[in-house]
């Protein structure tokens, strides 16, 4: 029985390793004036990327995302998986109130910030659907496609294979003005317990689900 949610998206940015290591060279080797000239352009280029709303290297970055229906109502993200494509993420959020679920996609949006928490890029809420939240208190784990185009999600005693639109598009294909519902592509039911986590397989054709008493199922279409 697992409680332990996080409430926030984290991203790193790590500094280029040679970059470094370059760097460092050349301050070992050079004048103790050269020395301060490097920290002097280093200062200018940090204040310069500030400016320009881009976060320093070895920075952490922490992005809030908006549920649907929130407003007064906390919630937990539960389950996460970026785009394979790094366009976006995938989350499943729980009510930290009432039995609501939901899954979301937000895309990653450079720019001007939306909130001060987050510098340099910001999370804009594309597609949602609401979940069955069956097995309350439970993590459940949900997944993308390889490629990117369908999402498989725990749904009760099964799954349901989800799509931005009916013909299985792109995310960039299928971006809308406004959040817009996920599409139920097919529901999958063979369970005897509650559905805690879904996977594609990365080289064939194939879905797997487990349950809570430990189940597993595989599926594979019928062509």
């Amino acid at each position: 029985y697992c409680k332990s949610y996080s409430r926030f998206i984290v991203r790193f940015s790590f500094q280029d390793l040679t970059t470094s290591s370059s760097s460092s060279g050349s301050r070992v080797s050079g004048s103790p004036c050269h020395h301060s000239d490097s920290n002097s352009s280093e200062k200018h280029m940090s204040r310069a990327s500030q400016r320009e709303g881009v976060s320093p290297r070895n920075s952490l970055e922490v992005l809030t995302p908006e549920v649907p229906g929130e407003r007064d109502r906390g919630n937990c993200i539960t389950s996460l998986q970026l785009h394979p494509k790094g366009w976006a993420t995938l989350l499943r959020c729980s009510s930290n109130t009432d039995d609501q679920e939901w899954t979301c996609v937000y895309e990653f949006q450079e720019g001007a910030p939306v909130r001060p928490v987050s510098p340099r890029c910001s999370l804009r809420l594309t597609h949602y659907i609401e979940e069955a939240n069956v097995g309350r208190g439970y993590i459940k784990e949900l997944c993308f496609s390889p490629d990117g185009r369908m999402i498989s999600s725990p749904h009760g005693y099964g799954i349901r294979l989800l799509g931005f639109d009916k013909q299985c598009s792109e995310l960039v294909d299928c971006l809308p003005k406004e959040a817009s519902p996920l599409r139920v592509i097919r529901s999958l039911y063979s369970h005897n317990d509650v559905v805690l986590t879904t996977k594609f397989s990365p080289t064939h054709c194939q879905i797997a689900s487990g349950c809570l008493s430990g189940r597993v199922s595989l599926y594979q279409p019928k062509f």
